[in-house]
């Protein structure tokens, strides 16, 4: 099953001053996490809209064997667990993807 889960940015960080060290630690983590994720086959894609307000989000295109286990993984991200994005979770079809024949 495929699942995406969708991350924001909580509201401190949507100005470049709100940012700390500690916070840019906790995205290198992340990123690695997401890292970890694609070299174990789970992670389809991971990428950021380029706008730089409110508006901004990422998103996370997952394989899980379940809606429980989406939301483990989802919910094990570090930028989740250490509380610098809001995330949600939905279920997602890959309809179409460049390499691939439909």
């Amino acid at each position: 099953m495929e699942f995406l889960y969708r991350l924001q940015l909580v509201e401190r960080l949507h100005n470049e001053a709100g940012w700390t060290e500690i916070d840019e630690e906790i995205i290198e983590r992340h990123f690695e996490y997401l890292k970890g994720l694609i070299e174990k086959g789970t992670v389809v894609l991971a990428g950021r809209t380029l706008n730089e307000d409110s508006r901004t989000f990422g998103i996370v295109v997952f394989e899980a064997g379940s809606e429980d286990e989406a939301y483990g993984i989802m919910n094990s991200d570090p930028a989740l667990v250490e509380g610098i994005m809001k995330c949600e979770l939905f279920p997602f079809y890959v309809s179409l993807s460049r390499g691939e024949k439909c």
